[in-house]
């Protein structure tokens, strides 16, 4: 919540203490801070389910139609095409949630609409189901580079950690050990992430925040124009602390998931697992 509000008016705080401060002294106190939590845990939970799904499908599709010995060779690039098509799709799927939630976040102080579904009927009254997809070209444009860094950088920590700091295969830990390893390696890849999407997710939140009228129906361009290179910056340090950890928990809970169902942790297995996966069928 402090985040997209930095965004969309960096004059709002000062900075995350600052911000805390206010937001707990106001008359909705500490709950001020979940502000938007409802269509942050269907919108994100509704895009996880999609993307990891997605994502270890098309690694599959894709690993049969290119072969072994080149799923093999390229085995980053299967990554990040698995990746990127897998975030197409479940973006989708978060867009209306996200503007809900950013519309929320935002609104001036005393002029806030209400709750989600409150929030849900003005935007369909006003600006029909085009408005929960006002944003979704942005949004394409910070999930999509943020998921292919996730997924591929994810799969080649995990690797690098066993290989070059543990020094052992991934089969010698046991499963408890190995979720250690994952949630280590979600949290640094949740960094790199939050850094590459950062200037979008920015440019999502100016977007979002705004209704439909004249005078605030800016393109991308001017926004980027407007708040210049520092601007889009902005908001960047509470993002790498809500990426990281988010990152680092949802890798957790699909491989925990993946341990309990009797399957492998995800990534260490190198080339041997991107061969396999190739092979089958």
């Amino acid at each position: 919540m402090l985040k997209c509000r930095l965004q969309v008016n960096p004059q709002a705080y000062k900075g995350i203490i600052d911000g805390l401060s206010k937001v707990s002294k106001s008359p909705v106190g500490f709950r001020g801070l979940y502000l938007g939590g409802t269509a942050t845990l269907l919108g994100y939970s509704l895009q996880g389910m999609g993307k990891y799904g997605f994502y270890e499908y098309f690694k599959y599709t894709y690993g049969q139609i290119v072969g072994a010995d080149t799923a093999v060779r390229h085995k980053t690039l299967l990554y990040l095409g698995a990746s990127a098509t897998a975030e197409f799709l479940a973006d989708l799927m978060l867009c209306p949630l996200e503007t809900i939630k950013v519309r929320m976040q935002t609104a001036i102080p005393g002029t806030q609409i209400g709750g989600f579904t409150a929030t849900l009927q003005k935007i369909l009254s006003t600006e029909g189901v085009n408005g929960f997809y006002k944003g979704i070209g942005p949004l394409w444009f910070r999930q999509i580079p943020y998921t292919m860094v996730k997924f591929a950088s994810f799969e080649n920590i995990v690797e690098m950690i066993y290989k070059k700091i543990l020094n052992r295969p991934k089969d010698t830990f046991s499963k408890s050990q190995q979720l250690g390893v994952t949630f280590a390696a979600g949290y640094m890849a949740g960094i790199l992430c939050a850094v590459v999407s950062h200037p979008a997710d920015t440019i999502v939140s100016k977007l979002n925040s705004v209704g439909k009228t004249a005078e605030n129906n800016k393109s991308v361009a001017s926004i980027v124009r407007e708040l210049g290179f520092a601007g889009i910056w902005t908001g960047l340090v509470p993002r790498i602390f809500m990426i990281g950890t988010l990152t680092a928990a949802q890798w957790f809970i699909f491989d925990s998931f993946k341990v309990k169902t009797g399957l492998p942790t995800t990534g260490g297995d190198g080339d041997n697992k991107v061969s396999r996966v190739a092979k089958e069928m």
